[in-house]
């Protein structure tokens, strides 16, 4: 898709804006076609040039240009193969879009906080939304900052996976959510609805606290949370610590996952730990509420495990470590199929180390256009696999049963 030459002119001055003297990073994203070599482009700065990071399919190239060549390349991707860009500086998040039609969106967010900002050469120091200094009354409560807003030394593991969570959300905030708010406000200015999110199982909620911390504070995106979880004394106690730290759009209830109703549209699906097939209610219900986002770390995968037989592949069954660990990974893969058959864009993630836990896969999902046909071949594998072992997945049973699946 080659652009006219006064559009490559105007994007040359939205380059130069982006790459200021406080320029951190960039990413251009979002190629036209599926079967574009170049999946993602990031560019850093070094001492004295750029660094271009280009991810294909199953390779990864680096390169480093100066400004001119990385400016020539920039505009280059963007008027032949790609439609987004996000970058960041010292002051603001800049965002743009080339819209089918080949009309350009910019845009500048003052003091959005910015991703990873890394040294010259090797000596890079690993930055964290959660910024060390900070005081996050959350965070102190839970024992992992000091009154400081010092991390804990014991709890240094912990403060790394909480970040790790909102990395993985931040990942799709920043390249679905602002690309899409940056297109309504262009075209319907009066659109500005916070974000609703459901998070199912929610416990003692200190993530919940936490997520509530990074939308409101660190990307400036109003939200409504509402925590849900069965024990009545918990979310007392929960809605009295909403309370101290001021978080007013953010509230509990004792609710059941299978049968809560939401009091308004969903745009978000949480569900950190929920036991066994409480997950599946909750992934259900965020596909029969059309939610856009849906994250879900899996707990205690029992199902499967006690429903596996087969004739032809008893190895995978025959040892109990084998059959636990390749009975939890159906789970989750049979869950990623039947999100993708229902449009939505599906990934499982490494949430945390695995020497930390074996239980350390994120699902993470995004709402694609359902326009587009349902992905049947997904299902078709779904089916093989249910027939191979004798597997009855809940979350199966319950599409089926609400006609989500047909």
């Amino acid at each position: 898709m080659n652009r006219p030459f006064s559009q490559s002119e105007e994007l040359s001055g939205y380059f130069a804006r982006m790459f200021s003297d406080s320029f951190i990073k960039m990413i251009i994203s979002k190629p036209h076609s599926k079967a574009a070599a170049i999946k993602k482009i990031e560019i850093i700065p070094l001492k004295d040039k750029y660094q271009l990071t280009l991810y294909a399919a199953d390779k990864v190239f680096h390169e480093n240009r100066s400004f001119d060549e990385v400016l020539e390349v920039c505009i280059k991707y963007m008027c032949d193969s790609f439609q987004q860009v996000n970058g960041w500086d010292g002051e603001a998040e800049y965002s743009l879009m080339i819209s089918k039609g080949g009309k350009i969106f910019f845009k500048r967010q003052a003091k959005a906080v910015a991703p990873v900002k890394v040294r010259a050469g090797h000596d890079r120091k690993k930055n964290y939304l959660l910024e060390e200094g900070t005081v996050i009354p959350p965070l102190i409560d839970m024992g992992i900052f000091t009154l400081t807003g010092q991390v804990v030394k014991s709890k240094a593991d912990k403060f790394k996976q909480i970040n790790r969570l909102l990395e993985i959300i931040d990942d799709v905030i920043r390249e679905v959510y602002f690309l899409e708010v940056n297109f309504l406000e262009v075209n319907a200015p009066e659109i500005n609805a916070p974000l609703n999110i459901i998070d199912f199982g929610c416990g003692k909620s200190y993530l919940t606290f936490v997520i509530y911390y990074y939308f409101v504070y660190i990307k400036k995106i109003p939200v409504n949370i509402t925590g849900l979880d069965l024990k009545a004394d918990v979310i007392e106690r929960c809605n009295d610590s909403a309370k101290k730290y001021g978080y007013d759009r953010l509230h509990f209830e004792v609710g059941d996952i299978s049968k809560y109703k939401p009091h308004d549209r969903v745009d978000m699906v949480v569900s950190l730990h929920a036991c066994d097939v409480a997950t599946d209610y909750a992934l259900y219900n965020a596909v029969r509420w059309e939610a856009k986002y849906i994250f879900c770390v899996p707990c205690c995968q029992h199902e499967l495990n006690r429903q596996m037989e087969t004739d032809s592949l008893k190895i995978l069954t025959r040892y109990g470590i084998v059959k636990e660990r390749v009975a939890a990974l159906m789970t989750d893969a049979i869950r990623a199929n039947l999100l993708d058959h229902y449009g939505y864009r599906t990934q499982l993630l490494e949430f945390i180390d695995f020497d930390s836990t074996p239980k350390n896969i994120l699902i993470r999902a995004v709402r694609g256009d359902q326009k587009v046909r349902k992905k049947s071949h997904k299902l078709a594998e779904v089916h093989a696999l249910m027939e191979e072992f004798a597997l009855h997945p809940t979350l199966y049973d319950l599409l089926a049963d609400g006609e989500e699946l047909q």
